[in-house]
């Protein structure tokens, strides 16, 4: 799966998968644009490690929630590279509410940065990937299929892109670019204390026990994944979102709603 001569975008990629993800398709050959919004000093340690390795990367800021942000990260892009290859919709931003304290303006700004944000930047994507065959690779998550306490919003933005990446799909293929997503389990990243609500270690616990492979997802999985659909040897895959849980969500419930939720 060798990358060298590609040119990568991974948003998010200050932290978690989306370093990961941005660190391995470095290793193996890509150039990498390396997407933040708050976290500047973690991206330019991730593009100083690629860039160590003898490939070029840049870490480039944007607010997903801006859309004129999103243009110029694209034009950054177009700037530096002049093309692109790989485009990781890995980026995301909510609110954490039960569905009962879910107000407009939580929808506005997640609904921007997830939904709006991803088909803004797509249709960036495709036009730096014109005549090339590129690869764009959307992150889910596995709360867009099984209840997990106040992530109501997220799922459902969640679960427009995983519609999204299927509609782009059948669009981009005609024009040599491939469209698909991955859809993790529990991740060893920081987002684990927003899904634990108060108490991380009964959570690992349990996540841990309901996962058939006997340990908590980390970030490197999931990149491994990523990068492999951003090969050619995943140039027969279009439009599928691939679980990569360990098998947690084929063993049943996990997260019940608390006792005071109706």
């Amino acid at each position: 799966m060798d990358l060298r001569g590609k040119v990568a975008l991974v948003t998010g990629a200050s932290r978690g998968i989306g370093r990961a993800t941005a660190l391995l398709l470095g290793e193996r050959g890509a150039d990498v644009v390396v997407h933040y919004k708050t976290s500047e000093e973690a991206a330019r340690g991730v593009a100083a490690t690629i860039a160590a390795s003898g490939r070029r990367a840049v870490a480039v800021r944007a607010d997903l929630e801006r859309p004129e942000e999103i243009d110029a990260l694209f034009a950054r892009v177009r700037e530096t590279f002049g093309a692109l290859d790989i485009f990781v919709a890995n980026a995301a931003a909510t609110a954490f509410r039960p569905f009962a304290a879910l107000r407009p303006h939580h929808l506005a700004r997640t609904y921007q940065a997830n939904v709006f944000a991803f088909v803004q930047a797509a249709q960036a994507a495709m036009a730096l990937m014109a005549g090339r065959r590129g690869r764009i690779v959307t992150v889910s998550s596995f709360p867009t299929a099984r209840y997990l306490p106040d992530y109501a919003l997220l799922a459902s933005a969640k679960a427009a892109v995983e519609t999204l990446t299927r509609y782009l799909a059948v669009e981009a293929a005609p024009l040599g670019v491939t469209v698909n997503g991955v859809s993790p389990g529990v991740v060893a990243t920081e987002s684990i204390g927003a899904y634990a609500r108060g108490d991380d270690a009964a959570f690992v616990e349990a996540a841990t026990a309901a996962t058939p492979m006997g340990r908590l997802g980390q970030p490197e999985d999931i990149a491994r994944v990523i990068a492999f659909l951003c090969s050619d040897d995943a140039a027969w895959i279009v439009g599928q979102t691939i679980v990569a849980d360990g098998g947690l969500t084929l063993t049943g419930p996990y997260a019940r709603p608390p006792a005071d939720r109706p």
